[in-house]
């Protein structure tokens, strides 16, 4: 094992398990301890992280603790905007608040006080009260070095962000355009209906790339593969090797819209948030259209009027839905946008599939999802203030969700069959787990962060896209 220094600053020169060939990402970099320690510290001190929705901490007072492989933080809402700070007493260490992960409060009224012996803070980290201040030298209680430590933080989309690093690029610089495709499409209004959460027996970035790249559907979500070979099969090859049903190119401009409508239904039934029951209902109504017989014509000409309906419906309702039409034209839709290192959100109409993944060992990560829509003032669910915690093998998870860890863990133990050194990789179609890797890299050699930002830029809208040779380091 290297050695850290004081500062917990990993020592050891160079990145034993680099990438060298895009295609070929080594098996190592998922389960070395080593590489863990390297790889963590160059991720987590300098990336903007997403720390919690702003709904959690709604009112001022309102705190909530974010953790990250060990550290602490407390995000809090103050009279003068969203605030973190580094958890732990200014005497001894103790956690001033929460200390079990996940935990959330309100200090309006008390400030945080530690429970050890007592000092307190008020909501902006101010030290307010030391316990016998007279039994100590007054040259150790330098009143700014009691506050507590503050953590970079700032807001996107109805989330609050970290960072450890105070002179990383703004969180705007770092996210790049995707900073502006999502005020577009009212983000910050969305709310979230439900929040799981579950432990995988696998690397962390094992777990994302699951959903980096669509090649997969094919035989791990066959219901949309069957639905919708036209879809897939275009994309991926027709040549289906008993995966599924081929492309049939006598289909009618009817039989296209079937198939899509189909495969709405089972977005719906399996991911939830991706496709809101509301929106499915919308599209429904419109299946029987009447269309132009050229389906290179009628079928985006059905997209367009069933977008501009759900626009018009559900801004009707009261929601502030965003013109479904105009985004797509100024910002147009992809299928997953990934705000690296570990934030992922899959969009199809208004509603959003939100997930978050994050290390706890090298071979365990606490992978959390979300459901975002948006609702009418007055018809709001309830705030999920915590995740509903199940088993990753659960049957109460959304089926595609489950269709994909049942291939997580597995992949985890492959990587230390003998003889598997590395991964290949498709450099049309899995381009994005490449690429994530490298920036990864680009981070643990200490380039510029003005570097990784523009990288970032590229990844964002890379889902199932090809390896990018020159991402700018």
């Amino acid at each position: 094992m290297a050695d850290f220094d004081a500062q917990g600053s990993l020592m050891a020169a160079g990145n034993p398990f680099k990438v060298t060939d895009p295609e070929k990402i080594p098996a190592k970099r998922f389960y070395d301890e080593e590489y863990f320690h390297l790889e963590s510290e160059a991720v987590w001190n300098h990336s903007w992280q997403m720390a919690t929705r702003l709904e959690n901490i709604p009112n001022v007072g309102d705190w909530t603790e974010y953790t990250i492989l060990g550290k602490s933080v407390l995000v809090v809402n103050t009279k003068s905007g969203v605030k973190a700070f580094a958890n732990h007493c200014r005497h001894r260490g103790v956690p001033v608040a929460g200390g079990k992960g996940n935990e959330h409060g309100n200090c309006a009224k008390t400030g945080f006080i530690c429970p050890f012996h007592g000092w307190r803070w008020n909501m902006d980290g101010e030290n307010t009260f030391v316990y016998g201040k007279h039994l100590f030298n007054q040259d150790v209680l330098n009143h700014e070095e009691l506050n507590l430590i503050p953590v970079r933080c700032e807001t996107l989309g109805g989330e609050a962000y970290i960072n450890f690093d105070d002179s990383a690029p703004s969180l705007r610089e770092w996210m790049g355009p995707i900073a502006d495709a999502l005020d577009v499409r009212n983000m910050a209004d969305m709310r979230a209906e439900w929040w799981y959460g579950t432990v995988l027996p696998s690397n962390w970035k094992i777990a994302m790339e699951a959903f980096q790249e669509g090649y997969h559907v094919m035989k791990t979500h066959p219901q949309l593969q069957h639905a919708t070979p036209v879809l897939y099969n275009a994309r991926y090859g027709n040549e289906t090797g008993g995966l599924g049903p081929g492309i049939d190119p006598d289909l009618t401009t009817r039989q296209h819209i079937d198939q899509h409508f189909r495969q709405m239904e089972l977005l719906n039934e399996g991911m939830a948030g991706l496709i809101h029951t509301k929106e499915v209902e919308i599209a429904r109504s419109l299946v029987d259209a009447d269309l132009p017989e050229d389906p290179a014509i009628g079928v985006p000409m059905w997209f367009g009027m069933v977008q501009d309906a759900i626009s018009k419906q559900l801004k009707a309702a009261g929601e502030n839905v965003p013109d479904l039409n105009a985004v797509c034209q100024s910002h147009p839709v992809e299928a997953l946008q990934f705000l690296f290192p570990n934030h992922f959100l899959l969009i199809y109409f208004t509603g959003m599939t939100s997930y978050r993944v994050r290390p706890l060992t090298a071979e365990t990560c606490l992978f959390e999802i979300w459901s975002l829509t948006h609702m009418a003032p007055g018809t709001e669910t309830p705030v999920p203030m915590d995740p509903i915690i199940l088993p990753f093998d659960s049957k109460d998870f959304p089926k595609i969700p489950q269709q994909d860890y049942s291939n997580i863990p597995i992949q985890q133990k492959g990587m230390h069959s003998p003889g598997f050194d590395y991964m290949r990789l498709s450099k049309d179609r899995e381009g994005l787990i490449s690429n994530n890797h490298r920036t990864i890299d680009a981070l643990i050699e200490g380039k510029p962060l003005c570097q990784v930002a523009r990288a970032v830029h590229k990844l964002a809208y890379n889902f199932d896209g090809a390896i990018i040779e020159d991402l700018g380091f």
